[in-house]
């Protein structure tokens, strides 16, 4: 169990790196730097703004320096905020999207699990074809839409929640709903799919012939073997809730990751890139960890070594 911890860490702190060593070296091709705004400083004035960040160094030389402040914990210092370090602006940013993230993972995982068990136990009925129509909508539009139709509908025509800022838990509610729905439409899809597979296998059919009741028979065998390919899932689902909170957080204002880096961006701010980059790394990377551990939690012959147990 400790050798397994163990190795599973080594492998997650060599991703962060090459991940980290990709990404410095991507953003020395952006055009110019943080401080290349010529109605704002003279060419001297960037060359000391360039040196006092060490920005005039060899891009080896920033890199090592680089590497060397985060094996420390430092992600150095914003050149967009000034006198502030990144690990303070993460530290206020990644509440909010953590709190909406992890809303959309769930919600999303619970009712796609309902949607697709009711899809499959009521197979070309009217409760199937209409959770697959729900899902294929899931799956084509994309979440922004929708946060952009429930902002319309549902905060301002109708005033049931708040169509923007962020004052209070009601102002997570829609954020949280709109990045759900690809999560929705994605587990719903799976579980129909498994569910359809494993109600024709023998041992469903021995489990009935022995008077063992329906709700047993769906949710100890059924269930529990079809959700096994789902957990998968979480991994790229979570991806897809990280990449869908850039857009959603500007569209809610939320001031969380998302905004934060879309602002970086656009003023080369080197340092908070790194971060965010770094923190959203680490996040995916930890679902997947979890992940890897759920196995053995939903179906004990699957070992965390990757052995059957006997």
């Amino acid at each position: 169990m400790k050798g397994y911890f163990a190795k599973r860490l080594g492998y997650m702190l060599i991703t962060l790196f090459v991940i980290v060593s990709i990404t410095f070296f991507l953003m020395q091709l952006l055009p110019g730097t943080p401080f290349t705004d010529p109605e704002k400083l003279s060419e001297q004035q960037l060359e000391l703004m360039n040196e006092k960040y060490g920005l005039n160094q060899p891009v080896a030389i920033q890199y090592v320096n680089y590497v060397r402040s985060l094996v420390t914990g430092d992600l150095g210092i914003s050149y967009q905020y000034e006198g502030r370090s990144v690990n303070e602006i993460l530290s206020e940013r990644i509440g909010p999207s953590a709190l909406i993230g992890f809303q959309a993972l769930v919600f999303g995982a619970l009712a796609g699990l309902a949607l697709g068990i009711i899809s499959a136990l009521h197979h070309n009925s009217f409760l199937d074809y209409g959770s697959v129509t729900i899902a294929v909508l899931g799956m084509s539009i994309p979440s922004f839409v929708f946060a952009a139709l429930m902002q319309y509908f549902i905060g301002v025509k109708l005033g049931w929640l708040p169509a923007a800022l962020w004052q209070g838990y009601e102002y997570t509610i829609m954020p949280s709903l709109a990045l759900s729905v690809t999560v929705i439409a994605t587990v719903a899809r799976f579980i129909r799919t498994e569910m359809l597979e494993v109600l024709g296998q023998d041992y469903i059919l021995t489990a009935r012939a022995k008077g063992i009741s329906e709700k047993a028979v769906v949710f100890r065998h059924i269930v529990r073997n079809a959700i096994i390919p789902v957990v998968t899932m979480l991994g790229p689902l979570a991806v897809a809730i990280m990449t869908g909170t850039l857009v959603i957080e500007k569209i809610f204002s939320v001031p969380g990751l998302g905004e934060q880096f879309t602002k970086s961006v656009l003023v080369n701010d080197y340092s908070v890139i790194m971060g965010v980059t770094l923190m959203y790394s680490a996040l995916f990377i930890g679902v997947v960890f979890i992940v890897d551990i759920l196995y053995g939690v939903i179906d004990p012959r699957i070992s965390i070594k990757g052995e059957h147990k006997l």
